[in-house]
């Protein structure tokens, strides 16, 4: 299916649930605190998050990369499944629904599915096209009055051992900023995905705060907020960072909570049934609950919704 052939798609209702990442983002840069971008895996991962955010009142992004949404049967069952959770819970902090490292193609297809905002990760493009590409995406998602985040510098450590994250080009990001649309922009300046090295050298707070002068105040978007100590991530918020972006650490939790739970053999009581999975992921829930609530406070976004 072509570009445009997805574009025919019909647009979302106007009564969606969700909402997009311009007031939330300008409130959070406006107010010096970030908000939690925190990717869901599976059903239980949405109530869990959506719990955390709604007892602290902060607003929430909730990312889904394009592996999830497969795991997920799809971006448009993802959509349902937030909305139905939303409704269900009676949640009323503000929440986006957001495409974590989205392909072209899987921007689109979120867009037509419901998504209120993506991430086009043309990183790895030549620059010029990466440019052009998220002109693009940032066309067809006003159609829906959704927000786009575009990247420039990649989060991948080199070689995958580096003690050091890749920086950004301050003039691209200007160029990004100034040229696109975009709503909010992820620069490289030293974070890494996933599991930081021993030997990591931290963020570069230079380059922060060089590529914050020169992009028009356009909200910044920290990557890979596990591993990076908390007075990092404090000092980025107050230099500019307005959303932070958490993953492995809520993986981790989960699945630390279960493996808790089997090795206590609590999943051999066949009195208490205590193989049901309702159990047996009730305390990996309340684990990435504990985890949200935590870079909620670390954020400043507590109240804020």
């Amino acid at each position: 299916m072509g570009f445009f052939d997805r574009f025919k798609k019909a647009i979302k209702p106007s009564n969606s649930l969700l909402v997009n990442m311009n007031d939330m983002l300008a409130k959070a840069n406006a107010g010096h605190y970030a908000v939690p971008a925190i990717n869901i895996n599976n059903l239980e991962w949405i109530g869990a998050v959506l719990d955390a955010a709604q007892e602290m009142r902060s607003p929430v992004i909730l990312g889904v990369s394009s592996g999830a949404a497969r795991y997920m049967f799809g971006w448009r069952n993802v959509v349902n499944m937030v909305e139905n959770v939303m409704q269900n819970k009676k949640i009323t902090v503000p929440v986006a629904l957001h495409v974590d490292h989205g392909t072209y193609e899987a921007c689109v297809d979120a867009l037509n599915a419901g998504f209120s905002s993506v991430m086009f990760d043309g990183s790895k493009l030549p620059f010029a096209e990466n440019v052009e590409k998220t002109k693009e995406i940032v066309k067809l998602a006003k159609k829906y009055n959704a927000t786009v985040e575009a990247e420039v510098g990649s989060f991948e450590a080199k070689d995958g051992t580096a003690a050091d994250g890749e920086l950004a080009d301050t003039n691209e990001c200007t160029a990004m900023a100034s040229q696109t649309g975009i709503c909010c922009l992820a620069a490289g300046i030293g974070n890494i995905h996933g599991i930081y090295p021993d030997d990591w050298k931290g963020l570069n707070f230079d380059k922060l705060i060089d590529i914050s002068r020169n992009v028009n105040n356009i909200p910044l978007v920290l990557h890979g907020g596990t591993g990076i100590p908390k007075t990092q991530i404090k000092k980025a918020i107050e230099l500019g960072i307005c959303k932070v972006n958490v993953n492995t650490e809520c993986q981790l939790a989960f699945a630390h909570a279960i493996r808790t739970y089997v090795e206590n053999r609590n999943d051999l009581d066949k009195k208490a049934k205590g193989f049901d999975p309702r159990k047996l992921l009730k305390p990996a829930c309340q684990a990435i609950k504990e985890t949200v609530i935590e870079k909620i406070k670390i954020f400043g976004s507590e109240n804020k919704a």
